[in-house]
């Protein structure tokens, strides 16, 4: 399934965070900021949670769709979106936000999506599907199009406690995923098969300290693009 069952609850008790990170933010601007009109230009979230990153770029004036495994997080989103952002699905319509496993086909046409996003959701599921998520994700992305990715790294505090799940995941014991169900911790190497059939434009990534700086919190911030025909 896309999201444990576990997330049903979380996202049924609070929206889990409100604004996108500075990073998504700059891809934002870099990326698709100079297109015009901005509504022509579509982005897809894969795991959008409860919708924040969706709500900036429906604010910036993006057309948005997304695939969310909860109902919970797709009914949050959608709410906060009719009410901070009228009409924001004048462009597509009110289906273009699915609740769905991204471990199945995506419900949309082969080179739909000029942006393609996954911010923390595809590292809930194994490697080897992680993979087809992926392509599945560099399908349904226009030629030329770009991947903005945002995953748990290896060395995050909480890898190796707990329940080993597989291929370097955890159902971890401590630290910033616990409670929060299966997480993969991703090698540099790891990134290689993850989004091979991507043009990797940048890998990078960022981190932040816990516990009085006795623990860190690592990601991988991956930008891609699809080759252009």
């Amino acid at each position: 399934m896309t999201r444990d069952p576990l997330w049903e609850e979380i996202f049924t008790e609070r929206a889990w965070g409100r604004y996108p990170s500075e990073d998504l933010v700059r891809f934002g601007a870099q990326r698709l900021g100079h297109r015009q009109p901005r509504s022509d230009v579509q982005v897809l979230e894969v795991g959008f949670g409860t919708g924040a990153n969706l709500w900036y770029f429906a604010r910036e004036g993006y057309s948005v769709a997304g695939l969310e495994g909860t109902e919970a997080g797709c009914r949050r989103a959608r709410s906060r979106l009719d009410l901070e952002v009228p009409g924001w699905n004048r462009v597509m319509s009110d289906e273009c936000l699915r609740v769905g496993d991204m471990c199945e086909p995506m419900p949309w046409p082969t080179d739909t999506f000029d942006a393609v996003v996954d911010c923390n959701a595809v590292m809930c599921i194994d490697h080897a599907s992680a993979c087809e998520v992926y392509a599945e994700m560099h399908r349904v992305c226009r030629p030329g199009g770009w991947l903005y990715v945002r995953t748990s790294a290896s060395g995050t505090w909480g890898e190796g406690t707990g329940e080993a799940c597989g291929h370097h995941a955890w159902r971890c014991s401590e630290g910033p995923f616990l409670g929060t169900g299966m997480v993969r911790f991703a090698t540099e190497s790891d990134l290689l098969l993850l989004f091979a059939p991507w043009e990797l434009v940048s890998i990078e990534q960022v981190s932040r300290t816990l516990k009085g700086r006795q623990k860190i919190h690592i990601e991988w911030v991956v930008i891609g693009r699809k080759a252009p025909t």
